[in-house]
């Protein structure tokens, strides 16, 4: 049984109360009073409908309320924002940041910032592209030609690249100065050399001729492959051993509490799934705790402008919304966990009706068929997939 939501999208890490605000400021206001002799007043039809949404604005006044006054009551809380520098880690106590620190080495950075030469050269030339998949790619079936043509917004008979690649190339030709210098480990030193090296000699290259290839680009970063893996060590290395060690030494501070810790962390969805950070964390939790209270949030932007906030305003959420289940929908356990998990309430009615599949409410990601739902007449009727009766509209 789901019993947290456990992943958040974009719009409800970025603005979890904006559904609420717009009914904010009418619904006090726009609530009906009744007549004093109990008899309902007399309405127009949109009056009367009026009314009827005033009650679903009220609710979310109410449910609003609640929120903001239950974010100030949350702790402990570990808010985790994913960046350049590895990650900002924040121990919140009710409400208020106890502790802030980034405690990741440099080194971190530093490999990664070689790792990275190879997508900044795609990046100067990547408009530039021949729209075409190439046959090698045609083959394997691994580049969508839309994409490429929506990347390739330019086109090849453009040279417009040739001052931005020499202009990039001087700052890869800076970087590789800099390496000795910089006082790197040996081993990480030698892999930043050989993928700086490759890169400069492809952008000269392709100054001295006025032209390039997706081959020759393909050529030089994959004969540096094992450079990029290694430099990826050495920043998965140390970011590991930081992590550990703060998570250790925040769990011996916070004793016993540390069960009922919530960790939210903020990501981009491209880096959502087997974030780094959720990875190096979830050991350090409970099983069962780390299903219900590590929280993947994805973040339109990182940095996130106000992290602590947001994360708190979604845990918030999450929290009551974990007790309001089981007392509202305590007739239908399957529907309580809808609202604990990350289902709309309306999926499961809305899925038997098309008979599609959906998610099963659990923490494992596993997928059930919405027929599965379907039982009795319902099934053989189209009726609601909990088992109430067929709505007709």
């Amino acid at each position: 049984m789901t019993t947290r939501r456990n992943f958040i999208g974009t719009a409800t890490a970025i603005g979890a109360g904006t559904l609420l605000a717009t009914a904010t400021a009418t619904s006090a206001s726009a609530e009906t009073a009744p007549t004093t002799d109990g008899a309902a007043p007399a309405m127009t039809k949109g009056e009367a409908r009026t009314a009827i949404l005033n009650v679903n604005a009220g609710m979310r006044t109410r449910y609003k309320s609640l929120k903001d006054e239950l974010q100030n009551k949350l702790s402990p809380v570990i808010v985790v924002t994913n960046g350049p520098e590895g990650g900002t880690y924040y121990l919140v106590e009710n409400g208020v940041v106890v502790e802030q620190t980034a405690p990741i080495d440099q080194i971190f950075q530093l490999a990664k910032s070689i790792a990275h030469t190879p997508l900044g050269t795609f990046s100067v030339l990547a408009r530039y592209l021949n729209k075409r998949v190439p046959d090698w790619h045609l083959k394997a079936g691994d580049m969508d030609a839309h994409d490429l043509e929506s990347v390739a917004m330019v086109g090849p008979e453009s040279t417009a690249w040739v001052d931005p690649l020499r202009q990039w190339r001087d700052v890869l030709i800076s970087g590789r100065n800099a390496l000795k210098p910089a006082g790197l480990p040996d081993k990480l030193e030698k892999s930043s050399r050989a993928i700086l090296n490759s890169l400069i000699d492809f952008c000269s290259n392709a100054i001295d001729n006025r032209s390039f290839t997706m081959k020759q680009f393909e050529d030089a970063t994959g004969a540096v492959y094992g450079d990029i893996r290694t430099n990826m060590s050495y920043a998965a290395k140390v970011q590991i051993d930081a992590v550990n060690a703060l998570m250790t030494r925040w769990k011996n501070q916070l004793g016993a509490r540390w069960n009922d810790v919530y960790i939210a962390v903020f990501s981009m969805w491209t880096t959502s799934v087997d974030n780094q950070n959720t990875i190096i964390i979830r050991p350090h939790m409970n099983p069962d705790r780390a299903a219900t209270h590590l929280i993947d949030i994805i973040s339109d932007q990182l940095p996130v402008t106000d992290p602590v906030n947001v994360a708190l305003e979604n845990i918030a959420r999450i929290v009551q919304d974990n007790i309001a289940a089981e007392m509202v929908f305590s007739a239908d356990q399957k529907v309580a966990s809808s609202l604990k998990g990350k289902q709309d309430l309306l999926s499961e009615e809305i899925l038997g009706q098309l008979g599609g599949t959906a998610a099963a409410p659990s923490d494992t990601g596993s997928t059930a068929t919405a027929a599965a739902f379907l039982t009795g007449t319902a099934a053989k009727t189209g009726g609601c997939p909990l088992g109430h009766d067929t709505v007709s509209v």
